[in-house]
């Protein structure tokens, strides 16, 4: 049975972190999934679509006017 692990957990054969999956023996993903270390993962494989990135786009290179050349002498 396949599990994924909710805690680390490490062995002669294997090292496990929170996250990771493994195949393990019935009996044995039974009695962790029991002592809430790890769950099921559905045997059902679903395929994920990958997302194209849009193409980057950049800016116009220059300096961008900041503060107007023109004077309203709203000031005066």
């Amino acid at each position: 049975m396949r599990i994924k692990m909710l805690v680390g957990l490490a062995g002669n054969e294997y090292s496990l972190s929170p996250g990771d999956e493994r195949e393990f023996p019935d009996a044995e993903a039974i009695r962790l999934i029991e002592a809430e270390y790890a769950v099921p993962v559905a045997e059902v494989k679903t395929e994920r679509a990958i997302a194209q990135q849009a193409p980057e786009r950049r800016a116009k290179r220059g300096k961008s006017d900041v503060v107007s050349d023109e004077s309203d002498n709203g000031g005066d």
